[in-house]
């Protein structure tokens, strides 16, 4: 059993503050929003178990190293539970805890925006990196 030690909650805001540089909830975010730790929470959330070669397999271009990051700190974070079984040769399976899942929900809505709006922001990006000032807005 893990001892917790909860004095240190009571130093803990009540919410999260983005604007304060101690505030946890930024590594929080910086896992979650990544690419590849929304890559990751997507696949998850398309399945209930996925298997690591599973999961290294659906997304192109991960390397195992930052796989198994991005699922350590999704597990550390509570957004991920990782089962292992004691074969030969060694099995692991990962799910997304109820937490992961409204997680997931949440940055799936995100992922649907910038995939549904993928052409603008490209034909955007193009348009800026032709202009000489790169100024995208002038005052009236």
């Amino acid at each position: 059993m893990v001892s917790i030690n909860y004095e240190l909650f009571a130093e803990l805001p009540k919410q999260g503050d983005l604007y304060n540089r101690l505030c946890p909830s930024r590594s929080i975010i910086d896992h979650v929003s990544s690419v590849w730790g929304s890559v990751v929470l997507k696949a998850l959330s398309e399945n209930k178990v996925m298997r690591f070669g599973e999961l290294r397999n659906r997304i192109d271009g991960i390397s195992e190293k930052m796989l198994s990051q991005t699922l350590r700190h999704f597990e550390r974070d509570g957004l991920v539970v990782r089962k292992s079984y004691t074969v030969i040769p060694p099995r692991v399976e990962y799910r997304l805890t109820p937490m992961g899942k409204k997680c997931a929900q949440e940055i799936l809505e995100f992922c649907t925006f910038i995939e549904d709006h993928m052409y603008t922001i490209v034909k955007n990006q193009m348009m800026y990196d032709k202009s000489p000032t790169k100024a995208t807005w002038q005052e009236s």
